[in-house]
């Protein structure tokens, strides 16, 4: 397996003051035979979150079409669990005509950590005006999981299927709380009323390795197969070889997974905007072509480019 590096699609425009810096998690909906929307997560001079997208030409998209000029969700009210930034992690269709649900991570501050997350759900009928469905989250901790939810990638069988973050501890590390996590599996009847039973997808290999982040899942010829982000426990802000990489893993059932991380067809480049890290994969399929979304150096601060598999 091999993917193909075609170069960057995107970095912050900083034309607004919610657009200074960071296009991070890349998130495609492939809305028709000439457009995709890709969604994306830019910050402030505060570094506070917010969600827009841009439009690219179908199958090509480095060619930028349109660029949105506001955040497309308000933060959440004081006190509610999006107040403090908003990423998008999943589009998909309700089955209710035209409308779709954006899965998204909301981001508030506890007083004793840097930060805490729980996934929420955005409806939008024509891509460009959401509304919130809830203010408070569909997927967050609880009395099996403690900490917080994070990136969550969901596809539609005959029950709907999820596979996301979920922090398993905080540790101190050089004087900073850092947080473990690993990918878990969750199924729903509606897409909204998530039913999990400590279903551990995708693993931590060992105590080196710190977190697993942004499943991307595919399913072909009766097997699944996900990519995902990785990195290492500590050092992962500041040393090359230990920041975020491309992962992969098979399954049969999407429940039980085998890592195989040699496999993923991916790798930092030699220079350039995505040499240091890669991460956040998102990936579509059009006119049976897969497509890899992914951001680059600094979390997104390089923006996000993409690769065709081959």
């Amino acid at each position: 397996m091999s993917w193909v590096k075609k170069g960057l699609v995107y970095a912050p425009s900083q034309k607004y003051d919610w657009n200074q810096s960071h296009a991070q998690v890349p998130v495609v909906d492939i809305f028709n035979e000439k457009i995709w929307r890709i969604y994306y997560s830019s910050r402030d001079k505060n570094n506070i979150s917010r969600t827009s997208f841009i439009e690219v030409e179908a199958g090509n998209p480095e060619n930028i079409l349109y660029e949105h000029s506001s955040p497309i969700l308000d933060l959440g009210r004081p006190g509610t669990f999006d107040d403090c930034g908003i990423m998008p992690t999943c589009i998909i269709n309700s089955g209710k005509g035209n409308e779709k649900y954006l899965y998204y991570i909301g981001w508030t501050k506890p007083e004793s950590l840097p930060y805490k997350n729980a996934i929420g759900i955005a409806v939008t009928e024509d891509g460009i005006h959401f509304r919130k469905m809830f203010e408070t989250p569909v997927l967050a901790y609880n009395q099996n999981e403690q900490y917080f939810c994070g990136t969550a990638y969901v596809i539609k069988e005959k029950l709907w299927r999820m596979w996301y973050l979920s922090c398993i501890k905080w540790e101190m590390i050089d004087g900073k709380q850092e947080p473990y996590y690993n990918i878990k599996y969750a199924e729903s009847e509606d897409g909204i009323n998530w039913k999990r039973e400590e279903s551990v997808a995708i693993e931590l290999k060992n105590g080196n390795e710190g977190g697993l982040v942004s499943a991307a899942v595919v399913k072909e010829n009766d097997s699944y197969k996900m990519w995902y982000g990785m990195r290492s426990a500590n050092g992962y802000r500041t040393h090359i070889e230990k920041s975020y990489r491309i992962g992969f893993a098979e399954s049969e059932n999407g429940i039980s997974w085998t890592r195989k991380d040699e496999a993923a067809g991916i790798d930092i480049s030699k220079k350039g905007w995505d040499s240091e890290m890669i991460s956040y994969p998102y990936i579509v399929t059009y006119k049976e072509k897969k497509y890899l979304f992914y951001n680059g150096n600094g979390f997104g601060r390089s923006g996000f480019g993409y690769a065709v598999y081959e």
